[in-house]
């Protein structure tokens, strides 16, 4: 009683003290409270106790239901049926609500299902002794009602701490008494006030997806009665919710599928397709209308495979669908987008057509259907284009409106890329030319209405891929008119776009080379007008460079011009730092095609306004290179990394970097406690390296020298980054053995005494990631240096300590450095370190198993399970039944109440058939299982983890 009393004053706090600290500490306390063994009884108490108010019945009702779905386990097996026959109880007091309580206690009863076998409710499971409760109780039918309804949505329920193998015997269940409980439901629809709950209880089964022929339910009364009552007023939304099911069993593979489901499809067609003047009645609520649209939508995504061999029917469907998609209210036209699009990868993929017997007869068909829908995708380029126009008060716009409008622009995009997939790139932009020809002809001046000719423009450069790049007839006609438009800031946003993305038939085209210079005037007005149409007009440069470099090989100085006032930041232009990047990337891309001597002086030009700025800040002493925010270094820097990414001369570039060291050598050596700066510089020296590659020289000496002393006081993880890079490059070059030996086993070994336990590597996550994606690349690039070093038996012990790190690019970095290890026999030539390997994991073996052993069952989430299980069947692989052994070992740590004898076995027969070269993708779910039943609620999870403990490397047998 005291302790109800408690629960009382503490929801009391909850809901009704002033006090912000006195209402939290009432939540903790009831947090707590629910976790205790106390908590069942206390809810059941005060459930059954009638002087309880509304917030107190709620409460209780939702501990109670917590409780059976995750602790069930803390009760004895003998208390099953008086848990049972309370929650009855309380099923029948709360008959008639309240509601929330009612539903707390009807998923109660499902949750308890969920947990215990069929037999244990009496002769036919929970559904039978439902039947029999609602015919001995038909007072309490609404109520049961609601658990008949919530009962099939439990097998779904992965809150409920069920065994997985329970939980597929219980979806077996019901679906072996899907009959029963459709018999009970078509009885009570002779309960008129109940139509609605039967309806939707109705369609709370069909989500099984199971057990029922096409046949049967085309005249079942449950669906004629949800057909009959599409019009009806009341109960409209619940018929519409058992159509909606209805289509998609029908094409379930669990239900038969199409074929087997074709007399029950028969009758909804066309009971649905009678609702297609509804769509346009001016008099229907517009819910209603949006119901009745998913119920269009509903079938186009179901029977798209049937729509696309277009019957006559099947158009029936399509032109309906034709009608949805031009309703004004976009969310309600949306409905439609994905069967689009699933309709023209059905009419445009080869698969749709294997039934077909030979090359001629599938090319026969598909043209023959590509035709048959080219009037409806031409159509419906015109009834979304309109969609992608700026609203008259853009600039009155919220952010959240402004994104949300983005969104639907790009979602129109993905809709004209179906349409030109099916209708050809140069038929669709026929007809969007169309709307820009009659936009342009109204659009004289800045202040001239801009909106339609943009919406044109954007369209136009959605489909830019499926264009031809020879196409001669419109595209001329397009950039005619993109030069003649005003230069409104959104036009000439999208103007510029357009043009970069048209980059490619700008090569092609016959009049491409006399426009190019109009085309970059347009583009330089671009980066004039604002900070937008800059950025737009900066990566229109880099794609005209890119697909146009051989033709503006001639017009260098040019494009040096206004690559020097855009990174310069001199004049009028309005280009960001980081848009000014596609503009170096640009430059780069043309410098490429040059003759060697050429490209060489044109780099030094390229690096002239780069270089420049760090020789200043350089020059003027080490105070002031120290007190430089990082933002004016690596602006600098990160162009630099462009160009020796982008610049594709060896020699050019080894040349560029060598002249450059000093200047990267004072920044490394001033600034090597700044990691963004860091960062910045490595990654330019690591295009430097990856560009030059043995061009290099002394250059890369010398630079390995520098990280290796620096990582050993400023541990930046961007040093290991840089160093993968030189191992890819350098790792087989016998001439670098010696420095890269020793630059590996310098790193390693400060590293492994860095990251000493789980918290080092919690605090440093990004060192750990690098340090293991570098050490696996050492295993593929340099075995013969890495695997008999000193350092490889400690790096492995490192590696154990961080496997449960919770940083997923780290923990996934460690797993597969183990992997690499374990596969090593797989690689070409990696045989021969097997013995020392061996060496170095046999010792280790029973260590390495329980660490990844709990991992997969709870020291790390279940999202890392598919690369735990990776290098857990790798180690399986490679020590065969020896590996069998260790997990024989660590799996009975675990006590019998967390994982029985039986979910042991089949964890380590698949462990086994791993062992013996079986198939892995079979292995999986013995696996996912273990993982299931370990997490299936805290308490086991901590028993696992207390029993398994993954932090410790070594642990005594019994201990």
């Amino acid at each position: 009683m005291e302790l109800q009393n408690t629960v009382k004053e503490a929801l009391n706090a909850l809901y009704h003290h002033p006090d912000d600290g006195v209402r939290l500490q009432a939540d903790r306390w009831l947090q707590d409270f629910l976790r205790t063994l106390d908590a069942w009884q206390v809810a059941d108490n005060l459930l059954h106790d009638a002087t309880s108010n509304l917030e107190t019945l709620i409460f209780c009702s939702q501990t109670l239901r917590s409780k059976v779905q995750r602790d069930i386990e803390e009760l004895p097996s003998e208390a099953f049926r008086p848990l049972r026959d309370s929650l009855n109880n309380l099923l029948r007091k709360f008959h008639k609500g309240p509601p929330k309580v009612r539903t707390q206690i009807s998923i109660a009863v499902a949750a308890l299902a969920v947990h215990v076998r069929a037999e244990d409710w009496g002769d036919g499971g929970i559904v039978k002794w439902l039947r029999d409760e609602m015919n001995l109780h038909p007072e309490y039918i609404p109520g049961l009602l609601e658990l008949l309804t919530v009962l099939p949505e439990e097998v779904f329920n992965y809150k409920i701490a069920a065994r997985p193998e329970r939980r597929r015997q219980f979806e077996k269940e019901l679906t072996s008494q899907i009959e029963v409980a459709l018999d009970i439901l078509t009885a009570c629809l002779n309960i008129t006030e109940l139509k609605e709950q039967v309806l939707e209880a109705f369609a709370s089964w069909l989500r099984l997806k199971h057990g029922i022929p096409g046949s049967v339910l085309a005249s079942h009364p449950l669906v004629l009665t949800a057909l009959s009552s599409l019009n009806s007023e009341l109960l409209s939304e619940a018929a519409v919710n058992v159509i909606s099911e209805l289509i998609h069993y029908t094409a379930a593979g669990s239900s038969g599928g199409v074929s087997v489901q074709m007399p029950l499809i028969q009758v909804l067609v066309p009971q649905v397709m009678n609702l297609k003047g509804q769509l346009r009645d001016s008099s229907k609520d517009e819910e209603d209308v949006k119901a009745i649209a998913r119920l269009f939508s509903d079938m186009g995504d179901s029977y798209v495979e049937l729509i696309a061999t277009g019957s006559d029917e099947s158009m029936l469907i399509v032109h309906a669908l034709l009608e949805v998609a031009s309703h004004p209210e976009y969310y309600i036209a949306s409905m439609t987008f994905n069967f689009w699009h699933s309709l023209q990868v059905n009419l445009t993929r080869r698969e749709s057509y294997i039934s077909f017997m030979n090359e001629s007869s599938i090319e026969a068909e598909r043209n023959r259907r590509l035709q048959l829908f080219r009037p409806a995708y031409e159509s419906l380029v015109s009834l979304v284009s309109f969609r992608i126009q700026y609203p008259q008060d853009y600039q009155d716009l919220s952010n959240e409106d402004l994104k949300e409008f983005k969104h639907t622009r790009y979602a129109v995009a993905d809709v004209l890329i179906d349409a030109a997939s099916v209708l050809g790139g140069d038929a669709t932009l026929r007809i969007l030319y169309m709307k820009l020809d009659e936009a342009a002809a109204c659009c004289h001046n800045e202040q001239s209405e801009w909106r339609p000719a943009e919406a044109a423009l954007f369209g136009i450069r959605a489909i830019s891929s499926y264009v031809s790049a020879v196409e001669a007839e419109v595209m001329p006609k397009v950039m005619d008119r993109l030069l003649k438009l005003p230069q409104h800031p959104q036009l000439l946003q999208t103007v510029c776009l357009t043009i970069g993305a048209y980059s490619k038939w700008l090569d092609s085209a016959s009049g491409g080379l006399s426009i190019l210079p109009s085309v970059l005037d347009i583009l330089m007005s671009g980066m004039g007008i604002s900070e937008d149409s800059a950025a737009a007009a900066a990566v229109a440069f880099r794609q005209i460079c890119d697909d146009c470099r051989l033709k503006l090989c001639g017009c260098l100085d040019g494009l040096f011009h206004i690559y020097h006032r855009a990174v310069s930041g001199e004049g009028s232009f309005k280009v960001a730092a980081d848009d000014s990047l596609h503009l170096v990337e640009a430059l780069s891309k043309v410098i490429t095609e040059l003759p060697p001597d050429h490209a060489k002086r044109a780099l030094e030009a390229l690096c002239l306004p780069v270089v420049t700025p760090l020789q200043e800040i350089v020059s003027q002493g080490p105070d002031t290179l120290n007190s430089k925010p990082a933002r004016d270094l690596t602006v600098h820097i990160d162009r630099f990394g462009y160009i020796f990414r982008y610049v594709n001369h060896a020699e050019a570039v080894a040349d560029a970097i060598q002249r450059l060291w000093p200047i990267f050598k004072a920044i490394f050596d001033l600034r090597a406690w700044d990691m963004r700066t860091m960062e910045s510089l490595c990654r330019a020296c690591k295009y430097a390296v990856r560009t030059s590659g043995r061009c290099m020289g002394i250059t890369i000496g010398a630079m390995l020298e520098e990280i290796q002393g620096l990582y050993q006081q400023h541990h930046q993880p961007c040093f290991l980054y840089l160093s993968s890079e030189v191992i890819k490059i350098f790792g087989s070059d016998p001439s670098c053995a010696n420095y890269l030996k020793s630059l590996i086993e310098a790193l390693f070994m400060h590293t492994t005494r860095l990251l000493t336990s789980i918290q080092e590597f919690t605090a440093r996550p990004d060192i750990a990631d690098d340090c293991f994606l570098l050490a696996s690349r050492c295993i593929r690039y340099c075995p013969q240096l890495f695997i008999p070093s000193a350092v490889f038996p400690s790096l492995v012990d490192c590696s154990l300590i961080g496997i449960t790190v919770h940083h997923r690019e780290a923990s996934n970095s460690i797993l597969t450095f183990l992997s690499d290890i374990f596969d090593l026999g797989n690689s070409a030539g990696g045989e021969q370190y097997l013995p020392i390997r061996n060496g170095v994991i046999l010792p280790r073996g029973s260590s390495i198993t329980r660490i990844l052993i709990a991992s997969l069952t709870g020291a790390l989430p279940s999202s890392r399970l598919e690369s735990v299980t990776y290098t857990l069947l790798s180690l399986s692989r490679a020590y065969g039944p020896q590996s069998v052994e260790w997990a024989k070992e660590s799996i009975s740590l675990v006590p019998l109440t967390a994982v029985t004898e039986v979910e042991r076995s089949r964890f380590l027969k698949a462990l086994s058939d791993a062992a013996s070269g079986a198939n892995v993708n079979a292995l999986s779910v013995p696996i996912e299982d273990l993982s299931d039943v370990c997490r299936r609620n805290r308490t086991v999870m901590e028993i696992v983890q207390q029993s398994l403990r993954p932090l410790e490397l070594n642990i005594a047998p019994g201990s």
